[in-house]
């Protein structure tokens, strides 16, 4: 992957797709950090991957300011951020708080917008790259994600708006935005969608993803290939993209979804 001997940065690693990626750029050969608010999952992370462990708070601008210092202190140098924090905010625009609304922004939006202002003095001087994880929610609107989708959204132009200011120095800025993904965070989502209708998290999962074209969620590792692509020189003129990893979810047309499963009613259509 060309990683070997490079510094990253991977904020949101305490589990799922964040941890998924320090894994797999440990073993590309990476240096690697990861953050996160929970500090016995990163440090169980960092066991299992050689990486080193750094909490933080990454909607906290001294503490991203202090974390990134950290990095370079310790290791001399900068090339990759991961901004993989995120939360799931759920709840239609009349029914979520203030409080719940400026959560999700905080953490899915903000974050990136802090680690990046931090990092890019480093990334310009390594001609590093930024990866951000974003969402197919940030594309396609759905009942009760309001807040989720709008965060998701302003990371992806923010991401790419980075590309553009700073791709003339050096720096590359994409964002992969995955599909629905096996992590803690859409287990407790498949708990939420199932129990009204009586399934348990595996038979909700099936329910999600029955219109995938693959027929099922993505696993973290493979949304951490697209991320270590994108980290390395393979993708060197790749610049201000987003890059969808939803096993083809977006690639459906739901009008035609009827007649594409043999539920289209007998007799025309109406119109």
């Amino acid at each position: 992957m060309g990683l070997d001997g490079k510094v990253v940065l991977v904020v949101g690693a305490g589990s799922g797709i964040g941890a998924a990626v320090a894994a797999q750029a440990a073993a590309a050969g990476a240096r690697v950090v990861v953050s996160g608010r929970r500090r016995e999952a990163l440090e169980k992370v960092a066991a299992a991957t050689g990486a080193t462990a750094h909490p933080a708070d990454v909607t906290v601008r001294d503490e991203v300011e202090a974390l990134v210092a950290a990095v370079v202190q310790e290791h001399g140098r900068l090339d990759g951020v991961v901004a993989s924090a995120g939360v799931i905010t759920a709840g239609k625009v009349l029914d979520i708080g203030d409080q719940e609304w400026e959560s999700a922004l905080r953490t899915n939006l903000t974050s990136v917008f802090l680690l990046a202002r931090a990092a890019l003095p480093h990334l310009i001087e390594a001609r590093g790259a930024l990866v951000t994880v974003g969402s197919i929610a940030g594309h396609r609107a759905a009942a009760g994600s309001a807040a989720y989708a709008a965060s998701k959204a302003g990371a992806e132009v923010l991401t790419s708006t980075i590309a553009a200011e700073y791709g003339p120095l050096g720096v590359r800025a994409n964002t992969v935005c995955p599909g629905w993904t096996r992590t803690e965070m859409a287990d407790e989502e498949m708990r939420e969608f199932g129990e009204p209708h009586g399934l348990d998290v595996e038979e909700a999962y099936a329910q999600a993803t029955a219109l995938v074209p693959q027929r099922r969620a993505a696993e973290p590792g493979e949304i951490a290939d697209a991320v270590l692509w994108l980290l390395g020189p393979r993708s060197s003129y790749v610049n201000g993209t987003v890059l969808t990893v939803d096993g083809g979810t977006t690639a459906v047309d739901p009008g035609t979804v009827p007649l594409d499963f043999g539920l289209a009613p007998r007799g025309p259509l109406s119109p």
